[in-house]
């Protein structure tokens, strides 16, 4: 691996030691080993690891540039209309779907002590459903 422009080699040198330190203890890869085999030196291999910093900021900058697009999009509600229907609470997908099964009765309760509470039940509040017309009927016809 080369130094791609010799602006860093400049800014290598111009580091002082503790700085140079801060630069090397962030090498990562095949750099460390070139070092330590003696391939670089230490001012080409601080260069090139500033120019690999520099693409990674540079690309990190792109990415959120578009993390910020995209979220502004959302706010102003210009977000595509696939991502609105799965954000959609699920109380205004499709009222009554399932709302009736799954809710729970509520009790008061009368304590011991007097006073008053409330109490829940696993039982599911039917008032959604109609009872059948022929069931209630056919119970009273054949006692008289």
């Amino acid at each position: 691996m080369k130094i791609g422009k010799p602006e860093y080699m400049k800014k290598a040198l111009l580091l002082s030691e503790e700085e140079q330190q801060k630069v090397m203890s962030r090498m990562s890869g095949k750099l460390p080993k070139r070092l330590f085999k003696e391939k670089l030196s230490v001012e080409e291999a601080i260069a090139i690891q500033l120019e690999i910093e520099e693409e990674q900021l540079l690309e990190w900058r792109k990415n959120w540039a578009k993390i910020r697009k995209q979220d502004g999009e959302k706010k102003s509600g210009n977000a595509p209309k696939s991502a609105t229907k799965s954000a959609e609470p699920a109380s205004q997908a499709k009222p009554g779907a399932s709302a009736g099964k799954s809710a729970t009765k509520v009790t008061a309760v009368k304590s011991p002590t007097g006073t008053v509470g409330t109490k829940a039940t696993s039982k599911p509040v039917t008032t959604s459903k109609a009872a059948k017309p022929g069931a209630t009927s056919s119970k009273a016809g054949s006692k008289s």
